[in-house]
């Protein structure tokens, strides 16, 4: 069995105990088969493991295919040792890295000149992956796989559930706004990332804030606007143009990128219009269908109406979220929000699609002030079970400064300051916040699973 994480006082430790004396042997590099202390000019590995013997040491362009292992004190947070992880594996052209402080584990893997989070579990969890983790690592199958297919979307064929065809498209909507959508959809989307999800966001809102807080509207004039004739309006607009990998964008928000179709306020002009063309009510889930085995989990922003594009993502949506502050404006809404899944779900019976499941009433900016949680919160979560008849998610996100602060986050661009969102876990991934998101990802994975 592996070793207790939490036994881990320092780097050392965590080197020794858990990848020497446990990992290496259960993924079957034996002694002669990997190094500890490598350097390569200024490049210093803590472990390179190879799939064949080599004695002595040599590394060139025929040597054969290796895995470099990075470990880190219990006290440090891997996410800033992701960008000189990547510098190792696109330098020495590694497909796999391993990088660990003990209580967390990830496996990435190398795509051209970038690298992508393939795998992540806590150190307690390992033993229990290890099948996986030897399926993607391990040396008898670490071998090239073709390459427009990455191994990592790729199954064993036990014990494993295959992500082929699995994607979920997950609406989050209130038609009460100010209810905290945008910051759910972006650091749900993020902490679904940390998880090893492959994620897409698709903002269908025209006020576009969920563009703006994954950094896809950095330009300071409107003459610079890039994204005006390439977002989610040309998608529905074209039946055969406007695929989804042509409108999708890697954000900024994350320090892995995830993907975004952006919105854009020139979407309210053609609401009428397109309400008139039935075909493109569908036009997003058709295109959706394309990339399914692309993405893990669809996250689609709503606006907080009864339009249209609010119509489109749940009818595009299997699952769908609805946050709310509780407050009582908000709580009354979930009136019409009930009546809306009913007319979208007849629509879906319609098109012989299966109804909404809801996953919950997600209590999101919630106030911190201790008498409020005490004494009138408890109430107003019960009045959305007992009067309006949805179900309450576990989980809840309060409102905090970190949050605000994440999304007002700024770089320096000459005079001015342009906008540059981060996610709460590129932010301050240590925060009680996303302690919260973190929580909130783990209850939506087990209710979609």
């Amino acid at each position: 069995m592996i070793p207790d994480p939490s036994s881990f006082r320092n780097e050392t430790e965590v080197e020794s105990k858990l990848i020497v004396h446990y990992l290496l042997p259960k993924l079957g590099y034996p002694p002669n088969t990997w190094y500890q202390e490598v350097a390569f000019g200024n490049i210093r590995l803590d472990f390179m493991a190879f799939t064949a013997t080599v004695m002595p040491f040599t590394w060139d362009s025929s040597s054969p295919l290796n895995l470099i292992i990075e470990a880190k004190s219990p006290r440090e947070n891997l996410d800033r040792h992701v960008p000189r992880l990547r510098t190792y594996l696109t330098s020495l052209k590694s497909p796999y890295g391993i990088l660990t402080n003990g209580k967390d584990f990830r496996i990435y893997e190398r795509d051209g000149s970038k690298i992508d989070l393939c795998f992540q579990c806590s150190g307690s969890e390992i033993d229990a992956n290890l099948e996986k983790i030897k399926f993607l690592v391990g040396r008898e199958s670490l071998k090239p796989v073709p390459s427009s297919r990455k191994k990592s979307e790729i199954q064993p064929e036990k014990n494993l559930t295959a992500r082929k065809n699995r994607m979920k498209i997950i609406a989050v909507y209130h038609n009460k706004g100010g209810v905290g959508k945008t910051t759910t959809v972006v650091n749900l989307a993020a902490a679904l990332q940390k998880q090893g999800k492959r994620i897409l966001i698709v903002d269908l809102d025209s006020q576009a804030n969920t563009t703006y807080a994954t950094g896809l509207a950095k330009f300071l004039d409107e003459k610079d606007d890039d994204l005006k004739n390439n977002n989610i309006l040309q998608l529905i607009q074209s039946r055969e143009k406007y695929p989804v990998k042509a409108v999708a964008r890697p954000s900024t928000y994350v320090s892995q990128g995830i993907d975004v179709i952006p919105s854009h306020i020139e979407m309210m002009k053609y609401e009428s219009e397109l309400t008139r063309i039935e075909p493109a009510k569908t036009r997003l889930l058709s295109k959706l269908k394309d990339v399914k085995n692309d993405y893990d989990i669809v996250l689609i922003d709503t606006p907080p109406s009864l339009n249209l594009y609010a119509r489109i993502a749940l009818l595009s949506a299997g699952y769908l979220i609805i946050p709310s502050d509780l407050k009582p404006f908000a709580n009354e809404g979930l009136n019409n929000v009930k009546d809306f899944i009913a007319d979208i779900n007849e629509a879906k019976d319609m098109f012989g699609m299966s109804p909404l499941k809801i996953l919950g009433v997600l209590p999101s900016k919630i106030s911190t002030n201790a008498r409020f949680v005490q004494y009138t919160y408890p109430k107003r979560r019960r009045m959305v079970e007992q009067r309006y008849g949805f179900p309450l998610m576990s989980a809840a996100i309060y409102e905090r400064e970190d949050l605000a602060k994440a999304l007002e986050n700024t770089l320096e661009y000459g005079e001015e300051d342009i906008p540059d969102p981060l996610s709460i876990f590129d932010y301050k991934s240590d925060s009680v916040s996303a302690h919260e998101f973190a929580m909130l990802a783990s209850e939506v994975l087990e209710k979609i699973n």
